[in-house]
């Protein structure tokens, strides 16, 4: 059974930094390109970024471009999140997921998803 268990969310203020990970359990992690989610009260959901299995390549979405950074051990089967210059409008829960092989950036070619961790960013 695969799980994808995040963690590190909380409340900011605004400026500050925040590392969210996620643990996958119960697939190949290697062979999954990694995503990061999230989604703000009364919005859609929104790609933030991924990175590729073999954590060589990463793309972002260009509202977190230059302020989040995605990286991920392979030995640990974990993925991390570093967020920087944190903005009021990143209030949102965010959310891990998995897709095999391939990096996206569309929600519905993930296979596999976390149950999300709060973040919370004052002004």
């Amino acid at each position: 059974q695969v799980q994808l268990v995040e963690s590190g969310g909380g409340l900011v203020q605004a400026g500050g930094s925040l590392r969210l990970s996620c643990a996958a359990s119960g697939l190949t992690f290697s062979r999954y390109a990694m995503g990061w989610f999230r989604q703000a009260p009364g919005k859609e959901r929104e790609f933030v970024g991924a990175i590729t299995g073999g954590g060589v390549s990463t793309t972002y979405a260009h509202s977190v471009k230059g302020r989040f950074t995605i990286s991920r051990d392979n030995v640990k089967n974990m993925v991390d999140l570093q967020m920087y210059s944190l903005k009021p409008e990143d209030t949102a829960v965010y959310y891990c997921a998995a897709n095999f092989l391939t990096i996206a950036t569309m929600g519905r070619e993930y296979d596999y998803w976390g149950q999300g961790t709060q973040v919370t960013v004052s002004s």
